[in-house]
């Protein structure tokens, strides 16, 4: 896994580096710029290339990349859009370097002065954006504003250095104006924008460049967020054993499925199957005659008779399709308190719980609740906006208070487990369609069924159903992928993982 730093905790880690490994700011910046450059020079044909830079570190980089795509004989110009007599430390370092290397310098930092810039600018073959980096927290206004619509209106590639100017490093928000980069250079580490959503769709592809900064860092740091990636996924996951058989990977137990939402819980049920479980029952309050011939089914008529058949389960899912009354309400609260199976919870069975986080904190066995936006908002009795404002902190304090493993879905689902947060770095549009929350709640529960930890069994679940997203985004389109379509996409999408 990758860490994911915040604003402060990269201005922490850059001091370290400077101070205790001592590698000095002058060269860090090099680094970067040349790392910089380097991808520039991957993207275009011959330029030229215009550096729109500020007066800060972020600039101080854009003059690095300037002068090193000239020594390499490409045209580029600096336009700044700083005040040149602000400049000071590294920057000034590296300014001086580029200019006393005859590296031209226009001036854009007055609106007259980039309007007579802006068709020069809008010329370029690529744009690198170094106006602001992580250390941004105010809203942009007057010329720079301006300046970051005169980078937005181009039709040339956007590189941004660090982050695109204008966005929040760690809610990923745009502070005012946001400029919109085809790619993404950051440094050492991924900040939380270009992590998580919703500042990763503004970041375009993005690269993590190496410029000499120690890995140990960030864990000395105690970061607290990580960014899965298939290998971790791979990892995850269970070994073939040729001596398995069925009741060795897990039978999963799916509750839910009332009048009128029968087909939520056989998507769930289905989408265990798919992910390996060696059975699978799906129990609701009659005989659902279109459920598969490969999943069992049972009836059961009050909570009592379902906390029965949970008994020697590997893992029970519930909430796809689960009746919205007092009945479904019962169910929930009977598995929380006698069920000794991992539970994983979502609609309706989340919808019981809203505000009632306690209860499952109280529960008898592993956790983990899958809330879209708007159910995460009823569990913690706030707004579906607060909730996607910052969708890290969101995870993390569903998880601390109620001691569950939490998913919060959405692009970039993140899990939170106690203070820890993981970032899924996959997915597709394509995933938001009816069904799809139900598809996954199989998905995990069939993962702790085959006997991963809760935390593992989210993850991996999490990962493998945006995998199977894009698999379906690439055959369908991504309007055209419907849920059904799901589970032997998530099949095929750990095929492609599974050790053997």
């Amino acid at each position: 896994m990758k860490a994911v730093v915040t604003a402060a905790e990269m201005r922490a880690i850059d001091a370290e580096t400077i101070s205790a490994v001592g590698i000095p700011g002058a060269v860090l910046m090099e680094n970067a710029g040349r790392a910089v450059a380097a991808e520039v020079r991957s993207l275009i044909r011959s330029g030229p290339v215009a550096a729109i830079c500020g007066a800060g570190n972020n600039g101080g980089d854009g003059f690095v990349i300037a002068r090193v795509l000239r020594e390499w004989g490409i045209e580029a110009t600096v336009y700044l859009a700083g005040n040149p007599d602000k400049l000071k430390g590294d920057a000034k370092i590296h300014f001086d370097a580029y200019r006393n290397t005859g590296g031209p310098v226009v001036d854009i930092s007055s609106t007259d002065a980039l309007t007579r810039e802006r068709a020069a600018i809008a010329s370029a073959e690529a744009v690198v954006d170094a106006v602001f980096g992580t250390g941004l927290e105010r809203e942009v206004e007057g010329n720079y504003r301006a300046v970051i619509e005169a980078i937005n209106a181009t039709t040339a590639t956007v590189v941004a250095v660090d982050l695109p100017s204008g966005l929040s490093a760690d809610s990923g928000a745009a502070l005012g104006v946001c400029a919109r980069a085809d790619v993404t250079v950051t440094m050492a580490f991924h900040k939380r924008a270009t992590a998580s959503a919703p500042g990763h769709a503004r970041c375009g592809r993005v690269v993590v460049a190496e410029i000499g900064i120690p890995a140990r860092l960030a864990a000395d740091q105690g970061v607290g967020v990580q960014l899965v990636e298939a290998s971790d996924v791979a990892a995850m996951l269970p070994s073939i054993n040729v001596l398995d058989y069925k009741n060795r990977r897990g039978h999963l137990l799916v509750a839910g499925g009332s009048a009128g939402k029968r087909g939520a819980a056989r998507l769930a049920a289905s989408a265990g199957l798919r992910t390996g479980a060696g059975l699978v029952t799906l129990v609701s309050d009659e005989h659902d005659t279109r459920v598969d011939d490969s999943i069992m089914t049972a009836v059961a008529a009050d909570a009592g008779e379902l906390l029965t058949l949970a008994t020697g389960k590997a893992c029970v899912a519930m909430g796809p399709g689960m009746d919205a009354g007092a009945s479904g309400r019962a169910v929930v609260d009977a598995l929380l308190t006698g069920c000794q199976a991992p539970l994983v919870i979502d609609a309706d069975g989340l919808n019981h719980l809203a505000e009632r986080l306690d209860a499952v904190a109280a529960a008898t066995a592993p956790v983990v609740l899958t809330p879209h936006p708007g159910e995460a908002a009823r569990l913690l009795g706030t707004t579906s906006s607060e909730i996607e404002a910052d969708r890290i902190a969101s995870v993390r304090a569903l998880a601390l208070r109620s001691e569950a493993v939490c998913v919060l879905k959405g692009a970039r689902t993140v899990v939170g487990s106690g203070e820890m947060v993981f970032v899924i770095a996959a997915g597709d549009p394509a995933l938001a369609t009816a069904g799809s929350g139900d598809v996954l709640t199989g998905v995990i529960a069939a993962l702790a069924a085959q006997g991963l930890e809760a935390r593992d069994a989210a993850i991996a679940g999490c990962f493998l159903h945006a995998r199977a997203g894009e698999l379906g985004a690439a055959r369908y389109g991504s309007r055209g992928l419907v849920s059904s379509d799901l589970p032997a996409l998530v099949a095929e999408a750990r095929a492609v993982l599974e050790p053997r």
